[in-house]
């Protein structure tokens, strides 16, 4: 992605929060024909791998699972490496926050971009596995209803999707505050602070990342 030298952002753990904070990502694999196909899937971040033994980059890996009927799952099987974008919260920026007259409207927002290399969990025990630790990171009370599902049932569902564990080799994290532009950080916080959820989101990232105190 486009990543200016002033929105590079190189603390890993911001990159990890907006993932864990935003997990529906968009997966882009190639298909035969050279043209990009995506899906929008949700991923779990986490520091390594669930499989002991397995290797793990710096990065962490990614877990997540789409429907066997899905093109992108016949592509992750296929074409090991995909690319991986998370959108955090993002909002327009108005220009009335600069004391300057002479500037433009732009947009504010976080993001995450990694290069993954794609494992299938093929077994069914592994895949019932992935999903429970999926489970319990979205809704760990439904954990019991699923263990006490019909055994024909569980199978069904667990057959009808591809698990896949995506170990991240190169992670990019654009933080687009107008870090460059303190004169403008106390308007654009006050702006943000009285807006809807994605706007509210940005301030209290302004607050956390200190560019207002």
């Amino acid at each position: 992605m486009y990543l200016p030298k002033q929105f590079d952002h190189r603390d890993p753990a911001i990159a990890q929060r907006v993932m864990r904070e935003h997990p529906l990502a968009s997966i882009v694999s190639v298909g035969e024909d050279g043209f990009p196909v995506l899906s929008h899937i949700p991923l779990h971040w986490q520091p390594t791998s669930l499989w002991e033994g397995a290797q793990t980059s710096e990065h962490g890996v990614l877990l997540g699972h789409c429907a066997r009927a899905n093109p992108q799952a016949h592509l992750l099987a296929t074409q090991a490496h995909a690319l991986v974008s998370f959108m955090g919260p993002q909002a327009y920026m108005s220009p009335r926050v600069y004391a300057d007259k002479q500037r433009v409207p732009t947009w504010s927002y976080l993001a995450v971009q990694a290069k993954v290399v794609t494992r299938i969990v093929d077994p069914h025990a592994d895949r019932d596995r992935l999903l429970k630790c999926l489970i319990a990171e979205h809704e760990p009370a439904y954990a019991q209803q699923w263990r006490e599902l019909p055994d024909s049932y569980t199978q069904a569902m667990l057959n009808g999707i591809v698990a896949f564990e995506m170990q991240i080799t190169e992670l990019h994290c654009a933080v687009k505050l107008n870090q460059h532009r303190p004169d403008s950080h106390a308007a654009m916080h006050a702006v943000y602070a009285q807006g809807p959820s994605d706007h509210q989101a940005l301030a209290r990232w302004m607050k956390d990342l200190g560019l207002v105190p």
